[in-house]
């Protein structure tokens, strides 16, 4: 079983930055894709970015160029730098893990899911 924690969330205006951590337990995550993902209330779940060995990524329209996401693989844990944040970024971000080797952006794909944490961007 893996458990997986974010920390991070918080408020910040538009333009700011904030840094999402996840850190995962349970087994060793070097193998498996990790990945953010975001909704709002009466929303479906949306990717936002992903990340596998040893360092491919794949991010959502809507955020590249202003997202990044990182690991540290040794330690379990996957990272969210947000920069030029909007409002319409507001979401609960979640991270998760798909045991598959190939990044996947249908959240079906991933078994392993955090609880989120809250991202709120004022205008």
């Amino acid at each position: 079983q893996v458990q997986l924690v974010e920390t991070g969330g918080g408020l910040v205006q538009a333009g700011g930055s904030l840094r999402l951590s996840c850190a995962g337990s349970g087994r060793t995550l070097a193998r498996a894709v990790m990945a953010w993902f975001r909704q709002v209330p009466g929303k479906e779940r949306e990717f936002v970015a992903a990340m596998r060995w040893p360092l491919t990524t794949t991010y959502a329209d809507s955020v590249k160029d202003r997202f990044t996401i990182s690991r540290e693989y040794q330690r379990n844990k996957v990272y969210l730098q947000m920069n030029s944040l909007k409002p319409e970024d507001t979401a609960v971000y979640s991270c998760a893990v798909d045991l598959g080797g190939e990044i996947r952006t249908h959240a079906s794909a991933y078994v392993y899911w955090g609880q989120g944490t809250q991202v709120t961007v004022s205008s």
